[in-house]
């Protein structure tokens, strides 16, 4: 096959491939030899139709084949030998639509190709990580937390009127059309008022009900309800107000701790600490990770393919436009202009994508298939019952699996470069931590 270049401008590039009839002509009888020994055909024995006859028959579905396959082969021939690396699927199309057999087919490829990364000295960065540790005061504050979103209840003075927040005990008996139904009443039950945990309604009704009051609660099953024979339908509950009760915070000591698992106060306290480091390094990396990427950023400047910059640019645009707008769910708006800010921060983007994928590429870096199925599952459990169809989903979804690789293999970058870089602990206060973090928001 003849190959042409045709444009080479910056990081465009074009090529003209000439595939002559004769070429092709002789991989379609090569194809065809191949499987002659196969092919049984009335009149014939196994293996010995002819060769006219299987053009005939077989021809022009054998030369759609192969026309596919010398292009391809050149393709790749191509870029095995200029070492050049497509930045998107590249456009290939017949020059010469009027192709009737027996034509040389004549065939353009462009494409944008991946720029040279220049090489950084990893050694050369300079970074400063913090370090957090849990101290006395804010295990304190995260127990007095845990203690008040757990709270325990106890009896308002006689004849108190409910409240929002408050727990009332109730025994309460459904019906609709008159007629009680399964699942629809209950004794003793403690209920939060607007915990939203019974129908929509329900609770609102309650406030300011006292312990010995008798009512009735009027609502309406929703529509979706889950129980088809109640959906939608009109409902009244009649209820007894036993106990009024107010929240008042959990008292903090061993029987409390055991509520979450924990062997005793200190054992609580001991998880707690724990989980507040972890906490706080996972801020810090935030911290060093945006450090190192602006450094980075700083460090390498070279040309980008402008298809990925564009297609960047346009991402941010229609990202930050519907977080300006969250009541358009839909993408059926108009288009969304991308301006020079959304420029510069898709160029930054894509070159540092480029960067640390060449980092990645040259340190041989991987994500292994368990670090993968592990991350899909993460993902999976967001979706309770639902778990093997996201999985299938994804299997069956290569931009997907995209997405869900690409942060994996760029947090593993960026642990190589940590690494390699002048990396120096520096141990602060959490409000050190806390302000260094709102800062990254306003940059």
């Amino acid at each position: 096959m003849q190959v042409t270049e045709t444009l080479n401008e910056g990081l465009k590039r074009a090529y003209h491939f000439t595939l002559s009839a004769g070429e092709l002509e002789a991989k379609v009888t090569e194809k065809l030899a191949e499987a002659q020994p196969e092919i049984e055909m009335k009149g014939f024995r196994k293996g010995k139709v002819p060769m006219a006859l299987l053009k005939k028959q077989f021809g022009p579905r054998v030369m759609g084949e192969a026309l596919q396959e010398s292009i391809d082969g050149a393709m790749s021939e191509h870029f095995e030998k200029s070492g050049d690396r497509p930045a998107l699927q590249p456009e290939v199309r017949m020059t010469n639509e009027d192709w009737k057999e027996g034509d040389d087919v004549e065939v353009e490829m462009s494409y944008e190709k991946l720029p040279d990364v220049p090489e950084v000295d990893l050694s050369s960065i300079k970074l400063e990580k913090l370090v957090v540790k849990a101290d006395d005061a804010s295990v304190e504050e995260a127990l007095k937390n845990l203690a008040e979103s757990a709270p325990d209840f106890k009896d308002r003075k006689k004849g108190a009127k409910a409240r929002e927040g408050d727990q009332v005990v109730i025994d309460f008996l459904g019906k609709v059309d008159g007629e009680a139904f399964e699942g629809g009443a209950a004794q003793d039950y403690p209920l939060v008022l607007g915990s939203g945990s019974f129908i929509p309604g329900f609770e609102d009704q309650l406030v300011g009900a006292r312990a010995g009051d008798e009512l009735d609660v009027k609502v309406t099953f929703p529509a979706e309800y889950g129980a088809e024979h109640l959906a939608g339908k009109d409902a009244v509950f009649a209820c007894t107000i036993k106990a009024v009760k107010e929240p008042v915070a959990a008292e903090i000591d061993d029987a409390f701790a055991s509520k979450y698992g924990a062997e005793n106060l200190d054992d609580l306290k001991r998880q707690i600490s724990e989980r507040l480091e972890t906490e706080y390094a996972q801020a810090a990396r935030q911290v060093i990770k945006r450090k190192l990427l602006d450094q980075l950023d700083d460090l390498v400047s070279f040309e980008l393919p402008p298809s990925l910059v564009d297609a960047e640019a346009g991402q941010i645009a229609h990202q930050l436009w519907h977080e300006e707008h969250p009541e358009e769910k839909g993408h059926d708006h108009a288009e969304i202009e991308t301006t020079d800010e959304h420029r510069a921060l898709g160029e930054r983007r894509v070159r540092l994508g480029l960067l640390l994928a060449e980092i990645g590429r040259n340190a041989g870096i991987e994500v292994s298939d368990a670090e993968m199925t592990n991350a899909v599952m993460a993902q999976a459990r967001q979706y309770p019952g639902q778990e093997k169809e996201f999985f299938d989903f994804v299997q069956q979804n290569p931009q997907m699996r995209q997405q869900i690789q690409a942060p994996l293999f760029e947090d593993k970058v960026v642990d190589h470069i940590l690494e390699q870089a002048d990396v120096t602990e520096k141990t602060v206060k959490k409000d050190a931590l806390e302000k260094a973090l709102e800062a990254l928001d306003k940059d």
